[in-house]
């Protein structure tokens, strides 16, 4: 069958990223840092970007769709933003629109003062939740998931702060970090799992949370340690206060933070995440080598496995595509003719280093095939005398409800045909993916605990690690509802 193009969209058949957090609490250059702190973390989010500040009296938002270097790198911006405490987001919607009233932080004066909060994750029952509290009389002022917590603690029959927010978040279910704010607190909070990345660092003794490492960098920061799973920490005038009001559970970290959401030069649970890709080029290398001249990743996420793969197999690693990094927006209408140069846009042919070679190509997954299909064929009119695809992770065979933005189950290539049929679809003259035990080989584990993984591997395996009440409409078996006991 022939897979014809689809209108242009250079990364309509990429895995999306979620989005990031950051706060920083008691700094007079509160805004200004955040917005450094979002810029590092751009590539989890790009939509949209939103910075809330608090000056002592009064709270400050300013909310902008499209890049933070576009909307908040101007000195007017932030003197809109005085104060030093404040908390930022970037985003890419899992749910909700693309429209300005579900741009986070997202904010709301409840009972004991005002309140801004921004969520990396998604809830699994926010759905359920949202309409219970609409049916109880809640107004909703945006379509996003995030919006349930503010509700939540609003309702909360505690009286300090940091017991209505832990009694809204034992009513969640899903994958979160939050980063919120109150006129004297700053507050982070990691689901009982750790699905999704919180760190804490410091800057000038000032306390800092955000979604990665390489947001400490930027501005020079300290990394302290990551927040735990299931903690929830306080900042105020006293200092930190930790909080841990789930039993106890063996931390599930999402592995897609190692093999494509997190930036090369995080670190992510410890480890390198540079590393850990180039180890899994390496794993994919002696799991399935190929006859060839030439290694060649599909930038930028498939460079350092490319990297991994071209050292353990000894074939030398060339730039044999190169990435246009200004695609996109500036091609806001394209004729017809501009949609079917496809993947053209935003990478080309090195052709010197392709023709005439049999070539390795490395990329770190396949989503819906489109885009390997188009980059296959590229390598072949470049000259490429054989095209083998190598994924330097396991096929992805079921959809995320963690706050990855995957297609649904039947537009996932590798849950609707066999690997003879990915291969013919795409086009190449052979296809291999790292195998889940070689993903945790190089995690540096021996293998995959076939009782309970050690990362959240389920768009792999079909083994959630959490209830899915929205997807199912059944809600949380008594396991998953321990989650909401007290610790003891």
């Amino acid at each position: 069958m022939t897979a014809e193009l689809e209108p242009f969209d250079p990364d309509a058949d990429r895995l999306r990223e979620e989005c990031g957090v950051f706060g920083i609490f008691g700094h007079p250059d509160a805004a200004a840092i955040t917005a450094l702190g979002l810029h590092a973390l751009q590539h989890r989010g790009q939509e949209a970007a939103g910075i809330v500040s608090f000056d002592g009296k009064r709270f400050h938002s300013e909310r902008r769709m499209g890049l933070v270097g576009d909307n908040f790198s101007r000195r007017e911006v932030i003197d809109r933003l005085p104060g030093t405490t404040a908390v930022g987001h970037v985003r890419y919607s899992t749910t909700g629109e693309t429209i300005l009233r579900n741009v986070q932080p997202l904010f709301a004066e409840l009972e004991g003062g005002g309140f801004a909060i921004g969520h990396n994750g998604n809830l699994t029952n926010g759905l359920a939740l949202r309409r219970q509290l609409v049916h109880e009389g809640a107004m909703m002022q945006s379509t996003t998931d995030t919006e349930v917590i503010l509700h939540l603690v609003a309702r909360a029959k505690r009286n300090r702060f940091v017991d209505r927010f832990i009694e809204g978040l034992r009513q969640l279910e899903g994958a979160y970090a939050f980063v919120g704010m109150t006129n004297k607190k700053l507050v982070g909070a990691r689901d009982p799992l750790g699905i999704r990345p919180l760190v804490l660092g410091k800057l000038d003794g000032h306390p800092i949370l955000a979604s990665e490492t390489c947001a400490l960098d930027i501005i020079g920061a300290k990394y302290v340690r990551d927040v735990e799973n299931g903690e929830v920490l306080v900042f105020d005038e006293d200092g930190m206060h930790v909080h841990k009001p789930f039993p106890p559970m063996a931390p599930r970290p999402c592995i897609f933070e190692y093999i494509y959401f997190s930036r090369p030069d995080s670190i992510v649970g410890g480890r390198p995440v540079y590393d850990v890709r180039k180890n899994m080029g390496a794993q994919l290398a002696r799991e399935a080598p190929a006859e060839a001249d030439v290694i060649v990743a599909v930038p930028d996420s498939g460079v350092p496995a490319a990297m991994g793969y071209s050292q353990a197999s000894g074939i030398p690693y060339e730039m044999g595509i190169i990435r246009n990094h200004y695609v996109g927006r500036t091609f806001i209408e394209p004729t017809q003719h501009i949609r079917q140069l496809g993947v053209r846009l935003k990478h080309s042919a090195n052709r010197a280093v392709v023709s005439g070679k049999r070539i390795v190509l490395v990329d770190d997954s396949i989503v819906r095939g489109t885009t390997s299909l188009k980059i296959v064929q590229m390598m072949r009119d470049a000259g490429a005398k054989e095209v083998h695809f190598r994924i330097s992770s396991p096929p992805i065979t079921h959809p995320d409800y963690y706050g990855i933005d995957t297609p649904e189950r039947d537009k996932l290539l590798a849950a609707t045909r066999d690997l003879e049929g990915m291969r013919k679809f795409i086009g190449a003259d052979s296809l291999a993916f790292l195998s889940v035990e070689g993903i945790y080989k190089a995690m540096g584990y021996e293998g995959r605990d076939p009782v309970r993984p050690q990362f959240t591997d389920h768009c792999f395996t079909g083994e959630y690690p959490t209830a899915l009440t929205d997807q199912t409409g059944q809600q949380a078996q008594p396991r998953q509802l321990s989650l909401l006991a007290e610790a003891g």
